[in-house]
C-alpha cells in the first residue's frame, strides 16, 4: 500500500522558492559558459592546440566512451599537461556538474509535486502555481540552453581524460553528466519525455491560466474599450481602492506566460494539444511573436524551432500546417498589434504620470493601475528588442516589414516608465501609510470573519491563518519604521501547498472567498514593505544590458528626432537597471 504524502513534511513551498532560485543562477552560469565557448577570444585555449587536436577529435567522435589507455600516443600530449587541463577546465567541468544535480533535484520535486495530486489554479494559489510553472519553464531553458553550448564534449571529455590520466580513474559524476549531454543534444524529444508523466499537474496549471491569457492578451483597440489604466474614466470611483479577485494576475507578464503556455505545451503536446483549451492557449501565445525568450539575450525562432521537432515525428502533418499558419499569421498581425499596444500605453502611462504627480495621495487606492501600466510596458519593450535582430526585412504593400520593429518614439513611453518608478519611489510612504490602514483596518476584519467559518481547518492550516490575521490587525503607523513581512508571505505560501494536495481536511478549491482574500491581504503587504522587489518585478529593463547595440542605436535616433529629445535621459536612467541582471551564484 502506498503511503500518504505530507504535504508539510515535503515542503514543497520552500523548495520551489530554493530550486527557481537556483535555476536562475544555473542559467547564468550555462549561458557565461556558452558565450565564452563562442568566442574565439575567450574560449579555453586547449580546444585550439594543434597538439590535442587528435585527441579532441576522438573525444567528440566516441563521446561519452573515452579510452585513454589504449588509443596509442593520441593522448600523450593530453598526459604531459594534465595538472594545466584541470586547472583550466575545473570551472566549465563543475557547473555541468552542478547542473545534474539541479536537475534530479527539479525532477524530484516536480514528481512529489504529482504524487501530492497537487490541484494548481492561478486564480487560487498563484504563488504555488507561478513557481511550479516557473520551474518547469527554468529546467527546459537550461536543457535547452545547454544543447546550444559549443565545444560542451570537447571540454567535458577533455577535463575527464586529463583527470583520468591523473587519477587512474574517471571523475565520479562524468558517466552520468556525458549521458546528460548526449541525452538533450535534442532537447525537445528528450524533455517530452522527461515531461509527459507529468502532463496531468502540468495541464491543470496552464488549463488555469486560460481566462487570465485570454483577457490579456488583447488588442490596444480593446484597452480603449475598457479604459484600462484610466482613472478619470470612472470619476465616481477615483477614491476607491483599485483590486479585483486576482490582483496577482493582473500586473503578471504576458511575455512570461507566453513563455509558460509554449514550452509547457510543447513537452507536454502528445496528451495535452489536442484538448480545445490548450489548442488556443497554444495558437494565441505562437501568434504573439516570432521569438521566445530562453535566458538574456538567447532566444528560441519558436515556429522554424519547433516545425523541427514536429518534423521527426509520425502523424504530425497536421501539426506542421498549423505551425507554418501561425507563422504567416505572426508576421502579418503581429508586428502591428504591438506597435498599437505601445501607441496606447504611450498615452495611458503619461495621463497616470500627470495626475499621480497632481495628486499622489492618489497612489495609494490607485497602485495597481501603476504596476499594470509598467508590467504592460516592459512587456512591449522587451518584444521589441527581441524582435529587431530577427524579423524579416522584405516588403508588403504599402510599408516594409521592418516598419512594423521601429518605434521611434520609444523613448517616450520608456521615459514615463521611468517616471511612474519614480513617483512610486518618492512617494512610498504615502503608499506605505494607506495599505497599512487598509490592512489593520479591513484586511484583517474579512479574514477574521473568513476563519471563523472554515470547518474542520488542522493545526498547522489554524496557526498560519491566526498568526497572519493577528499580525495584521496589530499594525500601526509608525514614521520611520522598518516593516518586513516576507516571513507572513511564505506563510501563505506554505499554506497554498498545505491546502492544495489531496487528501487535506481544508481544500483551497472550495474556499474561494479566503484565497481571494489572503491574495488580496499579501499584494497590500508588498505594498508596506516590498515596493522596490515590485518595480523591480513589473518594470525591470536590465534585458537592455544584452542588447547594447539596440540601446546604441535607439539613443542616437532619439537625438536626431526632435520631438523626442526631451526625453532623452530615460536612457541613463535605464542603465541603473542593469544591476539587476546579477546573481550571487
Amino acid at each position: 500500500m502506498a503511503l500518504k504524502l505530507n504535504a508539510s513534511q515535503q515542503k514543497l513551498a520552500e523548495k520551489l522558492i530554493i530550486l527557481n532560485d537556483r535555476a536562475i543562477g544555473m542559467l547564468t552560469r550555462i549561458y557565461n559558459i556558452k558565450k565564452a565557448c563562442g568566442d574565439p577570444k575567450s574560449k579555453p585555449s586547449f580546444l585550439s592546440e594543434k597538439n590535442l587536436e587528435n585527441a579532441l577529435k576522438q573525444i567528440c567522435r566516441k563521446f561519452p566512451t573515452i579510452d585513454t589507455r589504449s588509443s596509442g600516443t593520441t593522448f600523450n600530449h593530453v598526459n604531459a599537461i594534465k595538472a594545466d587541463i584541470i586547472k583550466s577546465l575545473s570551472l566549465y567541468y563543475y557547473t555541468f556538474a552542478d547542473l545534474l544535480d539541479l536537475k534530479d533535484h527539479i525532477t524530484e520535486l516536480l514528481t512529489t509535486m504529482d504524487a501530492c495530486q497537487a490541484h494548481l489554479d492561478i486564480t487560487l494559489n498563484y504563488d504555488l502555481t507561478a513557481s511550479y510553472l516557473n520551474l518547469v519553464v527554468n529546467y527546459i531553458c537550461l536543457m535547452v540552453l545547454l544543447s546550444r553550448v559549443d565545444d560542451r564534449k570537447a571540454v567535458l571529455g577533455l577535463f575527464n581524460a586529463a583527470y583520468e590520466l591523473q587519477h587512474g580513474y574517471s571523475e565520479t559524476t562524468f558517466p552520468r553528466l556525458g549521458q546528460m549531454i548526449v541525452d538533450y543534444d535534442s532537447p525537445l524529444k528528450k524533455l517530452a519525455e522527461d515531461f509527459t508523466p507529468l502532463a496531468r499537474l502540468i495541464g491543470t496549471a496552464l488549463g488555469s491560466l486560460s481566462a487570465v491569457y485570454l483577457r490579456r492578451n488583447i488588442t490596444a483597440d480593446a484597452w480603449r474599450t475598457a479604459q484600462m489604466l484610466s482613472l478619470i474614466g470612472s470619476p465616481q470611483q477615483l477614491l476607491y481602492a483599485a483590486q479585483t479577485d486576482t490582483i496577482p494576475c493582473e500586473y503578471l507578464s504576458l511575455d512570461t506566460m507566453d513563455r509558460w503556455i509554449i514550452f509547457g505545451l510543447t513537452v507536454c503536446h502528445t496528451s495535452l494539444l489536442n484538448q480545445p483549451v490548450f489548442a488556443e492557449l497554444w495558437q494565441r501565445a505562437l501568434e504573439s511573436g516570432l521569438t521566445v525568450r530562453l535566458f538574456r539575450d538567447e532566444v528560441v525562432t519558436i515556429h522554424p524551432y519547433l516545425q523541427a521537432y514536429f518534423e521527426t515525428l509520425k502523424g504530425y502533418n497536421k501539426r506542421l500546417a498549423e505551425l507554418k499558419e501561425f507563422q504567416s499569421v505572426t508576421l502579418q498581425q503581429c508586428g502591428l498589434i504591438h506597435r498599437e499596444r505601445r501607441k496606447f500605453l504611450r498615452s495611458a502611462l503619461k495621463e497616470l504620470c500627470l495626475i499621480l504627480s497632481d495628486q499622489p495621495g492618489l497612489l495609494g487606492p490607485k497602485i495597481l493601475f501603476v504596476f499594470m501600466g509598467l508590467s504592460f510596458a516592459r512587456d512591449e519593450a522587451s518584444w521589441l528588442l527581441r524582435h529587431v535582430d530577427t524579423w524579416p526585412t522584405g516588403k508588403r504593400p504599402g510599408r516594409s516589414n521592418v516598419d512594423d520593429v521601429s518605434d521611434r518614439q520609444l523613448p517616450e513611453l520608456l521615459f514615463h516608465m521611468e517616471e511612474l518608478r519614480m513617483l512610486v519611489s518618492k512617494y512610498a510612504q504615502v503608499i506605505q501609510r494607506y495599505y497599512i490602514q487598509y490592512l489593520s483596518g479591513y484586511d484583517a476584519i474579512v479574514l477574521n470573519e473568513l476563519i471563523q467559518t472554515l470547518p474542520n481547518v488542522p493545526e498547522d492550516e489554524s496557526i498560519i491563518l491566526s498568526s497572519f490575521c493577528n499580525s495584521i490587525a496589530d499594525l500601526n503607523v509608525e514614521d520611520g519604521a522598518l516593516y518586513d513581512f516576507r516571513g507572513l508571505r511564505l506563510d501563505w505560501f506554505r499554506l497554498q501547498a498545505y491546502t492544495s494536495v489531496a487528501h487535506t481536511s481544508l481544500q483551497l478549491a472550495e474556499n474561494r472567498r479566503l484565497a481571494v482574500a489572503m491574495n488580496t491581504a499579501t499584494f497590500h503587504l508588498k505594498m508596506v514593505d516590498f515596493l522596490d522587489e515590485m518595480l523591480r518585478e513589473t518594470s525591470d529593463l536590465s534585458l537592455y544590458c544584452f542588447y547594447t547595440k539596440q540601446l546604441e542605436t535607439q539613443f542616437q535616433l532619439c537625438l536626431e528626432f526632435p520631438s523626442q529629445t526631451r526625453y532623452i535621459c530615460a536612457f541613463p536612467q535605464l542603465c541603473t537597471h542593469f544591476m539587476n541582471s546579477l546573481h550571487e551564484l
